[in-house]
């Protein structure tokens, strides 16, 4: 895969290429974001096993004893001898034969102390012991020491590396949750309600391509997280409401809106990608939504490039930019992508969108500000600060979520605001 990619379009990128499907692809996909994921802690490995600390390896060598070392450490149902001759293999094949010696020496070594049930020595900082147990930054983890003390943040950060769930949200204006269910039942896809979702299901054990699965095509049904389902009804649109997706793509929230509403009202879904919002008017296509309308701008500037829109809006939904720390185990890159600096960086864009759509609400409208991040910077402070700005405002409720919820899904918050 590409260095500095996303590691989602670099992988979706590779498998495209190499024509793999069913199994393939999942082990594949497994192995990548696994390696990914568990970087900090495979490199831990390379320091103790290598001759050669792991951030001064030549990059293709230590990409590839990742991948050897998490199906050694991690994967149960690879047999050693063929983790390690496929990574030899690879050396081989990848420019690297003069180092396959390498390879197979440190995965040998890493094979037997695995056996004995070693493990890598514990720093005696807090923070870093956390940090190096779930592989995860030292900043993020003394952040989640602070807002939820050693026992939450242990189970915040082993939230961060657990296998995410494959959710649905059925769209009930061509489909009950109930024939759904059947459906891809008889597909050999099983589901489950998910509490708190009344249009949601739980897909146990998929593979696959989604696309052809029962109802997809038809558009019975979409992709979107719980989290995200839990976001558009806090708005509590209604039909004939006119509503503002401020951040839109790729249209998840906008095509529930206009299902909540029996796609009778006015959505226009805005987002500063046009190719992006593409994605929007392809998913409403589906879906066979006709309220919603798609435009191509910034957001924060609406009120001056659209004057006669202000206090035109009943429903504002602002699905923020943010860190999108609440997604780690969606995003197994991301840990290592974000940074305090780049946070800091959100806070002003945030501000920005909030205080440019605010003149677009009408009176006694309600405007729900959402982000899929756990940072408190982010969320409530971002709305206490919105508040001493704006006293129009008052704030309705107020929710954070964290990854670790029994319920499962992203972290998220939003708060629910109202124009007095």
């Amino acid at each position: 895969m590409a260095a500095g990619a996303y590691a989602d379009v670099a992988l979706e990128r590779a498998l495209r290429e190499c024509s793999l499907t069913g199994p393939d692809r999942g082990l594949a996909t497994e192995l990548a974001y696994g390696a990914i994921r568990r970087r900090r802690s495979l490199d831990g490995w390379l320091d103790r096993l290598g001759r050669v600390p792991a951030r001064k390896q030549p990059p293709k060598l230590r990409w590839l004893l990742h991948i050897g070392l998490y199906q050694l450490l991690w994967m149960e149902r690879i047999p050693v001898s063929a983790a390690v001759n496929t990574c030899v293999a690879l050396a081989k094949a990848g420019g690297l034969a003069r180092l396959a010696p390498v390879v197979n020496g440190l995965l040998r070594s890493a094979q037997r102390a695995n056996a004995a049930g070693e493990q890598l020595e514990t720093p005696a900082d807090k923070a870093q012991a956390l940090a190096l147990e779930h592989s995860l930054p030292d900043w993020f983890t003394e952040l989640l020491l602070e807002w939820r003390g050693a026992e939450g943040a242990a189970v915040v950060a082993a939230a961060c590396n657990r296998v995410p769930t494959l959710d649905l949200r059925v769209n009930v204006l061509r489909c009950s949750r109930e024939k759904v269910q059947e459906d891809l039942a008889s597909a050999g896809v099983t589901t489950h309600l998910i509490e708190g979702c009344p249009q949601g299901l739980q897909v146990e054990g998929h593979g696959g391509d989604l696309r052809r699965w029962p109802g997809y095509e038809s558009g019975h049904w979409c992709v979107q997280d719980r989290a995200a389902q839990w976001v558009a009804p806090l708005l509590q649109p209604m039909p004939g409401d006119r509503i503002l997706d401020a951040c839109a793509a790729p249209g998840g929230k906008s095509t529930h809106l206009a299902e909540l509403i029996n796609d009778d009202g006015e959505i226009w879904a805005v987002d500063r990608s046009p190719g992006r919002l593409q994605r929007v008017a392809a998913n409403a296509a589906r879906l066979g939504l006709g309220s919603i309308s798609a435009l191509a701008a910034d957001a924060a500037a609406l009120q001056n490039e659209r004057p006669g829109w202000k206090g035109s809006f009943q429903r504002i939904l602002v699905d923020a930019p943010c860190s999108g720390l609440g997604t780690l185990a969606r995003h197994p890159d991301a840990r290592w992508r974000i940074t305090p600096a780049s946070i800091e960086g959100m806070l002003s864009l945030q501000k920005d969108l909030l205080d440019g759509l605010l003149p677009l609400l009408a009176p006694r409208g309600r405007l729900v500000y959402a982000t899929c991040t756990i940072h408190p910077a982010e969320n409530d402070q971002q709305i206490d600060q919105l508040l001493k700005r704006h006293p129009q405002l008052e704030r309705l409720e107020q929710h954070q979520r964290w990854p670790d919820d029994a319920s499962g899904g992203d972290g998220f918050f939003a708060a629910v605001l109202q124009r007095r």
